[in-house]
């Protein structure tokens, strides 16, 4: 664990005390500055002259030390190589500095520091000492708890912290060969390895879905909501109410529907159209019903709150990160069929050549008539007779009228010198959750969002 038999103030603690004050300090002025009883001056005085060796600082004739001029350092990120190497990516730019193994010992992946360079390695490169450690990366490590020889460490998931974590205390409950979550109680130096707590025991390596649960405490997926949001959102009800229908545009009655994914979780947007006439011509009328989720959250209250501090949904291919609760992404803000939501829409008018003449933005509310997939829609417009067509046959005109305007918007904008972007759908097929047993490309049509226009 520690080298000293007391704590002794860090590498950074004494630069920081240089940095702010400008005065010199000798080692007892120091010593004093820092809180540091007589019993822990051996290590001080030890760490100093290591500081000084090292290039950190530097002691005059009278025995006071100083920062070293940091026009030579060099600030960058850490980049660990999992041979135990690594390199520092400047800043600034320019050539990568090679550190190696005994200088990676005392950071981990993406530490920020100051670098001087010592010289070059075997191959030419600049070759650099760590002078500081400016900010760490890491207060969480991900890895599998293993006893090696009466000792537990964790060994890091990710390979390019090449260091095992030292666990602190008792594994609880954990076993041997688990993946857990430990809270780094001391970062790494030339001399010692990191130190972590035990904060989760995820699981086994090979139980379904423990690879999300890594990746989502890898990443820092925000993935549990606080007690605040989920009071607030307890208090929400559970379907719409007559209140919440006033000054609102009631548009119950209009088949919107939703088209999706066979996959999808959440239903956010709703369309209909229909054809209509424009002075002597002829052209559509498209509604584009979106979740309105203002009227349930309100700026800066806790729902607001988190949604900001998440941003989005992060979707895994057996699960979802919702940037809501499940009461409001699943429900109240979900178009979910034959239930009435409350939406924003826009409702424009356009005309045969694809030109908007028309639309208005309004508050509504509306009842979803299907939810429809992209396979279906597809079927429904390769075969108005067949079997899809005849299940949603009141559906098929709208359906139609949607794929009409979508050839008129398409060839607008290949006019205006649109680039169409070819973008290959791939589709997992899953023998059991855990397995994948195929992996095919599938074949876009009309009804799928798989090609990307830019102009």
């Amino acid at each position: 664990m520690n080298r000293y038999p007391y704590p002794i103030p860090s590498r950074e603690d004494i630069l920081g005390l240089l940095r702010a004050d400008k005065s010199k300090y000798d080692a007892h002025a120091m010593s004093l500055a820092l809180g540091v009883k007589p019993r822990e001056m051996e290590g001080l005085t030890r760490r100093l002259a290591a500081m000084e060796r090292d290039g950190q600082i530097r002691k005059d004739a009278s025995g006071q030390y100083q920062l070293i001029n940091q026009h030579d350092f060099i600030p960058g990120r850490v980049s660990s190589h999992i041979d135990g190497y690594g390199f520092l990516i400047p800043d600034q730019g320019g050539e990568d500095i090679f550190l190696p193994e005994g200088e990676m010992r005392k950071v981990l992946h993406g530490d920020r520091v100051q670098v001087r360079i010592v010289g070059a390695d075997r191959r030419g490169r600049p070759e650099g000492t760590i002078v500081e450690v400016i900010s760490r990366a890491n207060t969480h490590v991900i890895g599998r708890l293993l006893n090696e020889n009466g000792v537990w460490v964790i060994a890091p998931e990710d390979r390019r912290i090449n260091q095992d974590i030292l666990l602190s205390g008792s594994p609880g409950k954990a076993k041997h060969g688990q993946v857990v979550s430990v809270r780094l109680i001391e970062q790494p130096s030339r001399y010692t390895q990191p130190i972590g707590k035990m904060e989760e025991v995820l699981g086994n390596i090979d139980d379904p879905g423990i690879e999300i649960e890594i990746a989502v405490r890898k990443f820092g997926v925000p993935h549990i909501f606080p007690p605040a949001t989920l009071d607030l959102a307890a208090k929400l009800p559970s379907e719409v109410l007559a209140a919440d229908l006033a000054d609102r545009v009631d548009l119950r009655d209009v088949p919107l529907v939703t088209i999706d994914g066979e996959d999808a979780r959440d239903f956010d947007d709703a369309v209909y159209c229909e054809q209509v006439k424009i002075g002597r011509g002829s052209g559509f009328r498209l509604i584009v019903a979106i979740a309105d989720v203002s009227h349930y959250v309100q700026p800066n209250d806790a729902l607001d709150q988190e949604a900001l501090k998440r941003s989005t949904s992060v979707y895994f291919p057996r699960r979802v990160i919702p940037m809501l609760p499940e009461k409001l992404s699943n429900g109240l803000c979900s178009l979910n069929p034959a239930v009435d939501r409350l939406t924003l829409v826009c409702d424009a008018v356009i005309t045969a050549t694809g030109e908007v003449t028309a639309y208005q933005f309004y508050p509504a509310v509306i009842h979803s008539a299907a939810r429809l997939t992209y396979t279906e829609v597809a079927a429904i417009l390769g075969n108005t007779k067949g079997l899809e067509a005849t299940r949603r046959k009141d559906l098929v005109p709208h359906l139609l009228d949607l794929y009409e305007l979508f050839r008129v918007l398409h060839q607008a904008r290949e006019k205006r010198g649109a680039i169409d972007f070819e973008m290959t759908d791939w589709r997992r097929t899953c023998a059991r959750p855990t397995c994948c047993s195929a992996i095919r490309s599938r074949e876009l049509s009309a009804s799928m969002p798989g090609r990307r226009s830019s102009g």
